[in-house]
Protein backbone atom coordinates (compact mmCIF):
# COMPACT_ATOMS: atom_id res chain seq x y z
CA UNK A 1 0.00 0.00 0.00
CA UNK A 2 1.30 3.51 -0.98
CA UNK A 3 2.07 5.56 1.77
CA UNK A 4 2.84 9.31 1.90
CA UNK A 5 6.01 10.93 2.85
CA UNK A 6 6.29 11.93 6.89
CA UNK A 7 6.39 15.83 7.99
CA UNK A 8 10.25 14.66 8.24
CA UNK A 9 11.28 13.46 4.79
CA UNK A 10 9.16 16.15 3.49
CA UNK A 11 10.92 18.54 5.84
CA UNK A 12 14.54 16.52 4.13
CA UNK A 13 13.74 16.89 0.56
CA UNK A 14 12.39 20.55 1.03
CA UNK A 15 16.59 20.82 2.56
CA UNK A 16 18.21 18.70 0.21
CA UNK A 17 16.14 21.23 -2.71
CA UNK A 18 17.52 24.20 -0.93
CA UNK A 19 21.10 23.33 -0.90
CA UNK A 20 21.30 22.43 -4.43
CA UNK A 21 20.16 25.45 -5.67
CA UNK A 22 22.90 27.26 -4.57
CA UNK A 23 25.12 25.07 -7.02
CA UNK A 24 22.16 25.46 -10.36
CA UNK A 25 22.67 29.81 -10.39
CA UNK A 26 24.05 29.80 -13.90
CA UNK A 27 21.13 28.13 -15.11
CA UNK A 28 18.59 30.08 -13.20
CA UNK A 29 20.40 32.65 -14.13
CA UNK A 30 20.39 32.22 -18.02
CA UNK A 31 16.52 31.48 -17.38
CA UNK A 32 15.81 34.75 -16.29
CA UNK A 33 17.52 35.82 -19.20
CA UNK A 34 15.57 34.01 -21.63
CA UNK A 35 12.22 35.40 -20.00
CA UNK A 36 14.10 39.05 -20.28
CA UNK A 37 14.34 38.66 -24.13
CA UNK A 38 10.58 37.67 -23.86
CA UNK A 39 9.96 40.43 -22.40
CA UNK A 40 11.69 42.86 -24.79
CA UNK A 41 10.49 41.37 -27.20
CA UNK A 42 6.63 41.79 -26.49
CA UNK A 43 6.74 45.15 -25.11
CA UNK A 44 9.91 47.49 -27.29
CA UNK A 45 8.50 49.38 -29.95
CA UNK A 46 10.35 50.15 -33.56
CA UNK A 47 13.91 48.99 -34.02
CA UNK A 48 14.15 46.24 -31.36
CA UNK A 49 16.24 43.84 -33.42
CA UNK A 50 19.58 45.95 -31.99
CA UNK A 51 18.23 46.12 -28.39
CA UNK A 52 17.77 42.00 -28.23
CA UNK A 53 21.07 41.38 -29.92
CA UNK A 54 22.81 43.72 -27.39
CA UNK A 55 20.92 42.15 -24.53
CA UNK A 56 21.74 38.75 -25.54
CA UNK A 57 25.56 39.49 -25.36
CA UNK A 58 25.32 41.08 -21.99
CA UNK A 59 23.41 38.75 -20.45
CA UNK A 60 25.84 35.71 -21.79
CA UNK A 61 28.68 37.75 -20.80
CA UNK A 62 26.92 37.90 -17.28
CA UNK A 63 26.30 34.55 -16.73
CA UNK A 64 30.41 33.77 -16.92
CA UNK A 65 30.83 35.02 -14.10
CA UNK A 66 28.50 33.19 -12.06
CA UNK A 67 30.08 30.13 -13.56
CA UNK A 68 33.45 31.49 -12.89
CA UNK A 69 31.92 31.36 -8.93
CA UNK A 70 31.65 27.57 -9.34
CA UNK A 71 35.02 27.24 -9.54
CA UNK A 72 35.75 27.16 -5.76
CA UNK A 73 32.43 24.79 -5.10
CA UNK A 74 32.86 21.32 -3.93
CA UNK A 75 32.04 18.73 -7.19
CA UNK A 76 29.57 16.62 -6.59
CA UNK A 77 26.28 15.14 -7.36
CA UNK A 78 22.55 17.23 -6.40
CA UNK A 79 18.90 17.17 -7.28
CA UNK A 80 18.94 14.01 -5.72
CA UNK A 81 22.02 13.02 -8.18
CA UNK A 82 20.18 14.46 -10.71
CA UNK A 83 22.82 17.11 -11.69
CA UNK A 84 26.46 17.27 -11.44
CA UNK A 85 29.01 20.00 -10.60
CA UNK A 86 32.72 18.88 -11.88
CA UNK A 87 35.36 20.28 -13.97
CA UNK A 88 34.09 18.30 -16.83
CA UNK A 89 30.38 20.58 -16.35
CA UNK A 90 32.45 23.62 -16.18
CA UNK A 91 34.86 23.43 -19.64
CA UNK A 92 31.05 22.93 -21.10
CA UNK A 93 29.42 25.66 -19.46
CA UNK A 94 32.14 28.19 -20.78
CA UNK A 95 32.02 26.56 -24.30
CA UNK A 96 28.23 26.76 -24.84
CA UNK A 97 28.43 30.24 -23.36
CA UNK A 98 30.90 31.46 -25.81
CA UNK A 99 29.53 29.53 -28.21
CA UNK A 100 26.31 30.96 -28.02
CA UNK A 101 27.65 34.89 -27.97
CA UNK A 102 29.32 34.27 -31.04
CA UNK A 103 26.28 32.80 -32.57
CA UNK A 104 24.65 36.62 -31.88
CA UNK A 105 27.36 37.83 -33.21
CA UNK A 106 27.38 36.19 -36.44
CA UNK A 107 23.49 36.83 -36.78
CA UNK A 108 23.85 40.56 -36.70
CA UNK A 109 26.51 40.03 -39.93
CA UNK A 110 24.25 37.89 -41.52
CA UNK A 111 21.67 40.18 -43.87
CA UNK A 112 19.81 37.38 -44.92
CA UNK A 113 17.71 37.81 -41.88
CA UNK A 114 16.88 41.46 -42.83
CA UNK A 115 15.26 40.24 -46.13
CA UNK A 116 13.49 36.67 -44.73
CA UNK A 117 11.98 37.98 -40.96
CA UNK A 118 10.52 41.24 -40.54
CA UNK A 119 11.32 41.06 -36.79
CA UNK A 120 13.53 38.65 -35.31
CA UNK A 121 11.23 38.50 -32.26
CA UNK A 122 11.83 35.64 -30.10
CA UNK A 123 15.52 34.19 -31.89
CA UNK A 124 17.95 35.46 -29.49
CA UNK A 125 15.68 34.23 -26.91
CA UNK A 126 15.85 30.56 -28.74
CA UNK A 127 19.44 30.47 -28.47
CA UNK A 128 19.38 31.45 -24.57
CA UNK A 129 16.98 28.30 -24.37
CA UNK A 130 19.53 26.10 -26.47
CA UNK A 131 22.68 27.56 -24.21
CA UNK A 132 20.55 26.36 -21.10
CA UNK A 133 19.61 23.25 -22.70
CA UNK A 134 23.31 22.11 -23.79
CA UNK A 135 24.66 23.08 -20.30
CA UNK A 136 22.05 21.00 -18.63
CA UNK A 137 23.12 17.91 -21.22
CA UNK A 138 26.47 18.64 -20.12
CA UNK A 139 25.89 17.94 -16.37
CA UNK A 140 23.42 15.44 -16.41
CA UNK A 141 23.92 12.14 -14.34
CA UNK A 142 20.35 10.78 -15.04
CA UNK A 143 18.90 9.24 -17.38
CA UNK A 144 15.64 11.41 -16.99
CA UNK A 145 17.66 14.63 -17.07
CA UNK A 146 19.53 13.55 -20.43
CA UNK A 147 16.60 12.75 -22.17
CA UNK A 148 14.89 16.05 -21.05
CA UNK A 149 17.90 18.73 -21.40
CA UNK A 150 18.52 17.03 -24.72
CA UNK A 151 14.95 17.51 -26.11
CA UNK A 152 15.06 20.94 -24.95
CA UNK A 153 18.11 21.15 -27.13
CA UNK A 154 16.51 19.69 -29.96
CA UNK A 155 12.94 21.65 -29.84
CA UNK A 156 14.67 24.90 -29.78
CA UNK A 157 17.16 23.36 -32.64
CA UNK A 158 13.93 22.37 -34.78
CA UNK A 159 12.20 25.69 -34.31
CA UNK A 160 15.83 28.07 -35.25
CA UNK A 161 16.52 25.71 -38.20
CA UNK A 162 13.13 26.88 -39.79
CA UNK A 163 12.97 30.10 -38.40
CA UNK A 164 12.89 31.49 -41.91
CA UNK A 165 9.56 30.60 -42.57
CA UNK A 166 9.54 31.90 -46.03
CA UNK A 167 12.44 29.86 -47.57
CA UNK A 168 11.58 26.32 -48.86
CA UNK A 169 15.33 25.20 -47.93
CA UNK A 170 15.00 26.39 -44.29
CA UNK A 171 11.83 24.43 -43.83
CA UNK A 172 12.57 21.19 -45.31
CA UNK A 173 15.45 21.65 -43.19
CA UNK A 174 13.65 21.57 -39.97
CA UNK A 175 11.20 19.39 -41.05
CA UNK A 176 13.58 16.83 -42.18
CA UNK A 177 15.68 17.91 -38.57
CA UNK A 178 12.55 16.85 -37.01
CA UNK A 179 11.59 13.66 -38.41
CA UNK A 180 15.34 12.30 -37.75
CA UNK A 181 15.29 13.48 -34.47
CA UNK A 182 12.08 12.32 -33.18
CA UNK A 183 13.41 8.71 -34.55
CA UNK A 184 16.45 9.29 -32.87
CA UNK A 185 15.08 10.25 -29.43
CA UNK A 186 12.51 7.29 -29.42
CA UNK A 187 15.30 4.73 -29.93
CA UNK A 188 17.60 6.65 -26.64
CA UNK A 189 14.70 6.61 -24.57
CA UNK A 190 13.71 2.59 -25.66
CA UNK A 191 17.02 2.16 -24.23
CA UNK A 192 16.73 3.80 -21.52
CA UNK A 193 14.07 2.06 -20.65
CA UNK A 194 15.17 -1.22 -21.25
CA UNK A 195 18.12 -0.30 -18.52
CA UNK A 196 16.38 0.69 -15.87
CA UNK A 197 13.95 -2.81 -16.57
CA UNK A 198 17.71 -4.07 -15.85
CA UNK A 199 18.84 -2.01 -12.94
CA UNK A 200 15.63 -0.36 -12.17
CA UNK A 201 18.09 2.98 -11.30
CA UNK A 202 18.53 5.80 -13.44
CA UNK A 203 21.40 7.64 -11.79
CA UNK A 204 24.70 7.00 -13.90
CA UNK A 205 26.32 5.46 -10.85
CA UNK A 206 23.78 3.65 -9.36
CA UNK A 207 23.27 1.99 -12.76
CA UNK A 208 27.19 1.25 -13.30
CA UNK A 209 27.35 -0.26 -9.63
CA UNK A 210 24.34 -2.58 -10.23
CA UNK A 211 25.50 -4.02 -13.68
CA UNK A 212 28.95 -4.86 -11.91
CA UNK A 213 27.80 -6.33 -8.84
CA UNK A 214 24.25 -8.38 -10.17
CA UNK A 215 25.16 -8.64 -14.03
CA UNK A 216 22.86 -8.52 -16.87
CA UNK A 217 20.94 -10.38 -19.55
CA UNK A 218 23.44 -9.61 -22.60
CA UNK A 219 21.02 -9.46 -25.66
CA UNK A 220 19.28 -6.58 -23.32
CA UNK A 221 22.27 -5.17 -22.62
CA UNK A 222 23.30 -5.04 -26.37
CA UNK A 223 20.20 -3.99 -27.65
CA UNK A 224 19.70 -1.05 -25.50
CA UNK A 225 23.45 0.30 -25.43
CA UNK A 226 23.17 0.72 -29.51
CA UNK A 227 20.01 2.21 -29.08
CA UNK A 228 21.18 4.74 -26.75
CA UNK A 229 24.79 5.13 -28.92
CA UNK A 230 21.93 5.82 -31.58
CA UNK A 231 20.41 8.91 -30.05
CA UNK A 232 24.28 10.32 -28.98
CA UNK A 233 25.60 9.40 -32.16
CA UNK A 234 22.54 11.68 -34.28
CA UNK A 235 23.33 14.19 -31.52
CA UNK A 236 27.36 14.62 -33.14
CA UNK A 237 26.29 13.77 -36.24
CA UNK A 238 28.70 10.74 -36.84
CA UNK A 239 28.19 7.96 -39.42
CA UNK A 240 25.86 6.00 -39.30
CA UNK A 241 23.54 8.54 -37.79
CA UNK A 242 24.48 11.61 -39.94
CA UNK A 243 21.92 11.59 -42.67
CA UNK A 244 20.02 14.80 -41.50
CA UNK A 245 23.15 16.55 -41.48
CA UNK A 246 23.82 18.00 -45.34
CA UNK A 247 20.86 19.27 -45.83
CA UNK A 248 19.86 20.65 -42.85
CA UNK A 249 23.41 22.63 -42.37
CA UNK A 250 22.86 23.62 -45.92
CA UNK A 251 19.14 25.19 -45.51
CA UNK A 252 19.27 26.36 -41.81
CA UNK A 253 20.40 30.23 -41.65
CA UNK A 254 24.09 30.22 -41.56
CA UNK A 255 24.26 31.16 -38.08
CA UNK A 256 22.45 28.40 -37.06
CA UNK A 257 24.28 25.66 -38.93
CA UNK A 258 27.32 26.81 -37.73
CA UNK A 259 26.11 26.75 -34.02
CA UNK A 260 24.64 23.49 -34.36
CA UNK A 261 28.11 22.58 -36.08
CA UNK A 262 30.06 23.69 -33.08
CA UNK A 263 27.68 23.84 -30.04
CA UNK A 264 25.47 20.61 -30.86
CA UNK A 265 27.84 18.46 -31.88
CA UNK A 266 30.51 19.20 -28.04
CA UNK A 267 26.74 18.94 -25.82
CA UNK A 268 26.51 15.07 -27.65
CA UNK A 269 30.23 14.96 -26.86
CA UNK A 270 29.95 15.62 -23.66
CA UNK A 271 26.76 13.37 -22.76
CA UNK A 272 28.32 10.79 -24.68
CA UNK A 273 31.87 11.02 -22.68
CA UNK A 274 29.98 10.57 -19.29
CA UNK A 275 27.59 8.07 -20.42
CA UNK A 276 30.24 5.67 -21.42
CA UNK A 277 33.19 6.74 -18.92
CA UNK A 278 31.08 6.63 -15.91
CA UNK A 279 27.68 4.51 -16.83
CA UNK A 280 30.58 1.82 -18.08
CA UNK A 281 31.91 0.02 -15.10
CA UNK A 282 35.69 -0.24 -15.45
CA UNK A 283 38.03 -1.26 -12.48
CA UNK A 284 39.67 -4.12 -14.06
CA UNK A 285 36.65 -5.64 -16.67
CA UNK A 286 37.06 -5.59 -19.88
CA UNK A 287 33.99 -3.66 -21.88
CA UNK A 288 32.67 -7.48 -23.44
CA UNK A 289 32.89 -8.57 -19.95
CA UNK A 290 30.37 -5.65 -18.41
CA UNK A 291 28.89 -4.61 -20.98
CA UNK A 292 27.98 -7.58 -23.03
CA UNK A 293 29.73 -5.99 -26.55
CA UNK A 294 33.10 -4.86 -27.09
CA UNK A 295 32.48 -1.47 -27.25
CA UNK A 296 36.01 -0.24 -28.39
CA UNK A 297 35.30 -1.67 -32.12
CA UNK A 298 32.17 -0.41 -32.58
CA UNK A 299 33.36 3.42 -31.14
CA UNK A 300 36.37 2.41 -33.96
CA UNK A 301 34.07 1.58 -36.33
CA UNK A 302 31.99 4.68 -36.02
CA UNK A 303 35.04 7.20 -35.90
CA UNK A 304 36.82 5.47 -39.08
CA UNK A 305 33.21 5.71 -41.20
CA UNK A 306 33.04 9.24 -40.22
CA UNK A 307 36.43 10.39 -40.76
CA UNK A 308 36.33 8.33 -44.37
CA UNK A 309 32.95 9.17 -45.27
CA UNK A 310 33.35 12.49 -44.25
CA UNK A 311 36.07 13.42 -46.09
CA UNK A 312 35.44 11.23 -49.37
CA UNK A 313 31.66 12.37 -49.89
CA UNK A 314 32.82 16.29 -48.95
CA UNK A 315 34.79 15.69 -52.38
CA UNK A 316 32.13 16.39 -55.20
CA UNK A 317 30.07 18.98 -53.17
CA UNK A 318 29.76 22.55 -54.97
CA UNK A 319 27.48 24.39 -51.79
CA UNK A 320 30.35 25.84 -49.38
CA UNK A 321 28.14 25.49 -46.67
CA UNK A 322 27.32 21.57 -47.57
CA UNK A 323 30.94 21.15 -48.15
CA UNK A 324 31.15 22.05 -44.09
CA UNK A 325 28.66 19.80 -43.39
CA UNK A 326 30.38 16.46 -44.56
CA UNK A 327 33.58 18.09 -43.06
CA UNK A 328 31.63 18.28 -39.83
CA UNK A 329 30.96 14.72 -40.36
CA UNK A 330 34.63 13.27 -40.31
CA UNK A 331 35.57 16.11 -37.46
CA UNK A 332 33.05 13.93 -35.36
CA UNK A 333 34.84 10.99 -36.22
CA UNK A 334 38.15 13.03 -35.09
CA UNK A 335 36.57 13.76 -32.40
CA UNK A 336 35.71 10.20 -31.05
CA UNK A 337 39.71 8.91 -31.70
CA UNK A 338 40.07 10.93 -28.33
CA UNK A 339 36.80 9.40 -26.52
CA UNK A 340 37.82 5.80 -27.57
CA UNK A 341 41.30 6.30 -26.16
CA UNK A 342 39.53 6.40 -22.51
CA UNK A 343 42.19 7.91 -20.57
CA UNK A 344 42.89 11.23 -19.03
CA UNK A 345 45.20 12.28 -21.58
CA UNK A 346 42.29 11.09 -24.61
CA UNK A 347 40.02 13.37 -22.34
CA UNK A 348 42.22 16.53 -22.25
CA UNK A 349 43.10 15.56 -26.38
CA UNK A 350 39.49 15.86 -27.26
CA UNK A 351 38.06 18.79 -25.06
CA UNK A 352 41.79 20.71 -26.57
CA UNK A 353 40.47 19.63 -29.89
CA UNK A 354 36.57 21.07 -29.62
CA UNK A 355 38.12 24.42 -28.96
CA UNK A 356 40.20 24.24 -31.79
CA UNK A 357 36.92 23.43 -33.88
CA UNK A 358 34.95 25.98 -32.12
CA UNK A 359 37.28 28.84 -33.45
CA UNK A 360 38.24 27.05 -36.72
CA UNK A 361 34.44 26.28 -37.17
CA UNK A 362 33.09 29.63 -36.20
CA UNK A 363 35.62 31.42 -37.81
CA UNK A 364 34.89 29.59 -41.62
CA UNK A 365 31.13 30.23 -41.46
CA UNK A 366 31.20 33.92 -40.29
CA UNK A 367 33.30 34.60 -43.23
CA UNK A 368 30.97 32.51 -45.49
CA UNK A 369 28.30 34.59 -43.96
CA UNK A 370 30.18 38.03 -45.05
CA UNK A 371 30.75 36.43 -48.66
CA UNK A 372 26.84 35.07 -48.92
CA UNK A 373 26.35 39.05 -48.44
CA UNK A 374 28.33 40.37 -50.91
CA UNK A 375 27.23 37.50 -54.06
CA UNK A 376 23.92 36.46 -52.63
CA UNK A 377 25.67 32.65 -52.81
CA UNK A 378 27.50 29.55 -51.42
CA UNK A 379 28.32 27.93 -54.74
CA UNK A 380 32.00 27.23 -54.98
CA UNK A 381 32.49 28.78 -58.15
CA UNK A 382 30.95 32.54 -56.95
CA UNK A 383 34.12 32.24 -55.28
CA UNK A 384 36.05 33.04 -58.33
CA UNK A 385 38.00 36.24 -57.85
CA UNK A 386 37.43 37.24 -54.51
CA UNK A 387 40.84 37.26 -52.99
CA UNK A 388 40.75 40.38 -54.93
CA UNK A 389 38.13 41.65 -53.99
CA UNK A 390 37.43 40.77 -50.51
CA UNK A 391 41.14 40.75 -49.44
CA UNK A 392 40.76 40.16 -45.35
CA UNK A 393 38.10 37.78 -46.28
CA UNK A 394 39.94 35.58 -48.59
CA UNK A 395 42.90 35.69 -46.00
CA UNK A 396 40.96 34.58 -42.79
CA UNK A 397 38.86 31.95 -44.43
CA UNK A 398 42.15 30.40 -45.76
CA UNK A 399 43.34 30.56 -42.18
CA UNK A 400 40.55 28.56 -41.35
CA UNK A 401 40.60 26.26 -43.93
CA UNK A 402 43.95 25.43 -42.93
CA UNK A 403 43.05 24.58 -39.07
CA UNK A 404 40.53 22.82 -40.48
CA UNK A 405 42.85 20.65 -42.29
CA UNK A 406 45.32 20.46 -39.51
CA UNK A 407 48.08 22.08 -40.47
CA UNK A 408 50.66 24.18 -38.47
CA UNK A 409 51.00 26.75 -37.43
CA UNK A 410 47.28 27.42 -36.76
CA UNK A 411 45.26 26.13 -33.66
CA UNK A 412 43.76 23.22 -35.44
CA UNK A 413 47.29 21.43 -36.09
CA UNK A 414 47.50 21.66 -32.06
CA UNK A 415 43.98 19.96 -31.82
CA UNK A 416 45.12 16.80 -34.28
CA UNK A 417 48.75 16.54 -32.76
CA UNK A 418 47.21 16.03 -29.35
CA UNK A 419 44.14 13.22 -30.78
CA UNK A 420 47.10 11.42 -32.69
CA UNK A 421 49.74 11.98 -29.57
CA UNK A 422 46.77 10.36 -26.95
CA UNK A 423 46.58 7.56 -29.57
CA UNK A 424 50.17 6.60 -29.85
CA UNK A 425 50.58 6.71 -25.99
CA UNK A 426 48.10 4.02 -25.45
CA UNK A 427 49.98 1.44 -27.48
CA UNK A 428 51.37 0.29 -30.71
CA UNK A 429 47.21 -1.24 -31.31
CA UNK A 430 46.44 2.34 -32.21
CA UNK A 431 48.68 3.31 -34.66
CA UNK A 432 46.84 2.29 -37.67
CA UNK A 433 44.09 4.38 -36.29
CA UNK A 434 46.34 7.28 -36.22
CA UNK A 435 47.25 6.43 -39.64
CA UNK A 436 43.70 6.55 -41.13
CA UNK A 437 42.91 10.08 -38.98
CA UNK A 438 46.55 11.59 -40.92
CA UNK A 439 45.23 10.27 -44.04
CA UNK A 440 41.69 11.39 -43.74
CA UNK A 441 43.25 14.71 -43.15
CA UNK A 442 45.19 14.63 -46.45
CA UNK A 443 41.89 13.85 -48.71
CA UNK A 444 40.44 17.10 -46.78
CA UNK A 445 43.11 18.89 -47.82
CA UNK A 446 42.04 18.54 -51.49
CA UNK A 447 38.37 20.32 -50.98
CA UNK A 448 39.34 23.24 -48.60
CA UNK A 449 41.93 24.26 -50.60
CA UNK A 450 39.79 24.42 -53.49
CA UNK A 451 38.18 27.19 -52.38
CA UNK A 452 41.38 29.63 -51.73
CA UNK A 453 42.19 27.78 -55.36
CA UNK A 454 38.94 29.66 -56.65
CA UNK A 455 39.19 32.94 -54.52
CA UNK A 456 43.33 33.57 -55.67
CA UNK A 457 43.96 31.34 -59.04
CA UNK A 458 40.69 32.05 -60.61
CA UNK A 459 39.09 34.89 -62.21
CA UNK A 460 35.74 35.97 -61.40
CA UNK A 461 33.42 35.28 -64.53
CA UNK A 462 31.77 38.58 -63.82
CA UNK A 463 35.11 40.64 -64.75
CA UNK A 464 34.40 43.09 -61.88
CA UNK A 465 37.48 43.79 -59.86
CA UNK A 466 35.40 46.81 -57.65
CA UNK A 467 36.53 45.68 -54.08
CA UNK A 468 33.73 44.37 -51.81
CA UNK A 469 33.61 46.06 -48.32
CA UNK A 470 32.80 44.14 -45.57
CA UNK A 471 32.29 47.02 -42.60
CA UNK A 472 34.64 47.77 -40.07
CA UNK A 473 32.53 45.72 -37.30
CA UNK A 474 33.05 42.55 -39.51
CA UNK A 475 36.74 43.26 -40.48
CA UNK A 476 37.70 43.73 -36.37
CA UNK A 477 36.04 39.88 -35.24
CA UNK A 478 37.29 38.31 -38.91
CA UNK A 479 41.23 39.50 -37.81
CA UNK A 480 40.30 38.26 -34.14
CA UNK A 481 39.44 35.18 -35.09
CA UNK A 482 42.18 34.36 -37.76
CA UNK A 483 44.93 35.47 -35.01
CA UNK A 484 43.74 33.74 -32.59
CA UNK A 485 43.49 30.81 -34.72
CA UNK A 486 47.40 31.45 -35.53
CA UNK A 487 47.87 32.17 -31.64
CA UNK A 488 46.80 29.32 -30.09
CA UNK A 489 48.95 27.30 -32.70
CA UNK A 490 51.84 28.62 -31.45
CA UNK A 491 50.85 29.04 -27.64
CA UNK A 492 48.19 26.92 -26.68
CA UNK A 493 49.58 25.76 -23.14
CA UNK A 494 46.92 27.68 -21.61
CA UNK A 495 44.32 26.28 -23.14
CA UNK A 496 45.71 22.87 -22.77
CA UNK A 497 46.36 23.19 -19.22
CA UNK A 498 42.72 24.09 -18.81
CA UNK A 499 41.76 21.15 -20.71
CA UNK A 500 44.09 19.49 -18.62
CA UNK A 501 42.20 20.53 -15.86
CA UNK A 502 38.73 19.94 -16.79
CA UNK A 503 39.56 16.45 -17.34
CA UNK A 504 40.46 15.46 -13.65
CA UNK A 505 37.36 14.05 -12.44
CA UNK A 506 38.09 11.30 -15.08
CA UNK A 507 41.31 10.47 -12.87
CA UNK A 508 39.09 8.50 -10.45
CA UNK A 509 36.55 6.96 -13.21
CA UNK A 510 38.84 6.03 -15.57
CA UNK A 511 42.71 4.42 -15.79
Amino acid sequence: MFELPSGAEIQGIIASLKASVGFFIPEIYLSLLFMLLIVIDLVAKGRKNNLLSVTTLVGLAGSLFFIYQQHSMPAGEFFFGMYVLDEFALFFKYFFVFSGMLAVVVTMADEQFDREVKSIGEYYALIVSMVIGMIMMASSSDLLMIFLSMELVSFTAYILTGYFKRNARSSEAALKYLVYGAVSSGLMVYGFSLIYGLTAQTNLLKISAELATHGYDPMVMIFSTLLILAGFGYKIGAVPFHFWSPDVYEGAPTPITAYLSVASKAAGVALLMRFFYIAVPHGGHSYEDIMGIDWLSLLILISVSSMIYGNVVALWQKNVKRLLAYSSIAHAGYILLGIIVMDKFGTQATLLYLLSYFLMNFGAFYVVILIANKTGSENLDDYRGLGKKMPLAGAALTVFLISLVGLPPTFGFIGKLMIFSALLAKGSIYIWLALIGVMTSVISLYYYMLIPLNMYLRESMQHDEKEMSTGMTAQILMALLMILTIYFGLFFAPLSDFAQYSSSMFGITLH
